[in-house]
């Protein structure tokens, strides 16, 4: 468990380069709406290894900069909070339309909360940080907000959504915000004698101690 909870956001990494050979060798044979999910997919994945592998620093921006812990590499959230909040949103709500790509709300779903990103990167965080950058932003801007807009005038164009898939996916995103990301991280998980440590390198990315000192100066 230590392994995965250390590692889970490189293991992703790994799934995403497969995913994009996969994507780039049956391009030709796969339904437009099934290549965009997998793009989705692949978004997904590129934006937890920019939090938390390179540049990273996520663990720290989380802890110091929103929530100003005096124990930041593992309150409120730690090793296990993260892993599994990712996992659970990753493998479930960005890999499940892959699968059933006509199901229009369960595809718009991941869409929208990608659009919802960017109050917490480009908004809440920069403004935090007074920064134009912070790491899982970069994702957002060139991947969640092309692939989404795309999904969206595709689906819209050819008659594919209806205004109950607009709702469900709506609901859908609102609730999985709600219970899985806010519920585990700030209500059911943080727990400040947690054995799921970050470790030393994990809090140093992206220099967010040093970034947050040079502010108060």
């Amino acid at each position: 468990m230590r392994l995965l909870c250390r590692h889970w956001y490189n293991i992703g990494a790994v799934i995403m380069v497969g995913t994009i050979a996969y994507l780039a060798v049956f391009w030709g044979q796969l339904d437009m709406l099934v290549r965009l999910q997998l793009m989705s997919f692949i978004a997904i994945l590129f934006h937890q290894f920019e939090e938390y592998g390179f540049p990273g620093g996520e663990p720290a921006i989380i802890n110091i900069v929103l929530q100003s812990s005096d124990i930041p590499d593992r309150y409120p959230l730690n090793q296990l909070s993260a892993m599994l909040t990712n996992v659970i949103v990753t493998y479930t709500c960005y890999l499940l339309p892959v699968f059933f790509p006509k199901v229009i709300w369960l595809g718009l779903m991941p869409m929208l909360f990608g659009f919802m990103q960017f109050m917490v990167h480009g908004i809440m965080t920069n403004i935090k940080m007074k920064s134009i950058y912070n790491p899982g932003l970069g994702a957002v801007v060139f991947l969640h907000y092309p692939i989404g807009i795309y999904y969206i005038y595709y689906i819209v164009s050819n008659g594919l959504v209806s205004g109950t898939d607009w709702i469900l996916a709506i609901v859908y995103m609102l609730a999985t915000a709600a219970i899985v990301v806010n519920g585990l991280t700030y209500k059911i998980m943080p727990n400040k004698n947690t054995k799921y440590v970050f470790d030393k390198v994990e809090m140093e990315r992206f220099h967010v101690k040093e970034r947050m000192a040079r502010l108060t100066k």
